[in-house]
């Protein structure tokens, strides 16, 4: 298995980390009860449910690109070390986007999220070149 696809394995699990931090703020925020209603009338989000749910959302902005670019590596066999940096630059720095957004540092937030879609950017190159 390539690099790419073991870092798209890990990916899948940090998926789930995104969606258990955004769960996991919203009960804390509202409760069990209010959390397994049909969420008909939201209560507002208070300020760590409101950055877990913006972090997930920005995750989900970038994760089918990371997905197809790991498929097309893969299935085109152009994996190299461009490819393989770029993967692991995106998947780290997503790893620490959650934690740096739901702990509200704003400019570095911005800063990891910039070094991921650098990331990306290497493993199109790593493709097209």
């Amino acid at each position: 298995m390539s690099l790419e696809l073991t870092y798209l394995l890990w990916s899948a699990i940090l998926a789930f980390v995104y969606v258990m931090a955004q769960a996991g703020t919203y009960r804390l925020q509202n409760g069990i009860i209010e959390a397994d209603t049909n969420r008909d009338v939201a209560p507002e989000p208070n300020i760590f449910t409101g950055r877990a749910t913006r972090a997930l959302r920005n995750f989900h902005e970038t994760y089918p690109v990371f997905i197809a670019l790991a498929i097309v590596i893969e299935f085109s066999g152009r994996s190299d070390a461009l490819t393989q940096w770029g993967a692991m630059i995106w998947f780290w720095a997503r790893a620490a986007y959650l934690p740096i957004y739901i702990g509200g540092l704003g400019l570095v937030r911005s800063a990891v999220w910039t070094v991921s879609a650098a990331g990306l950017i290497l493993m199109l190159a790593g493709i097209l070149v």
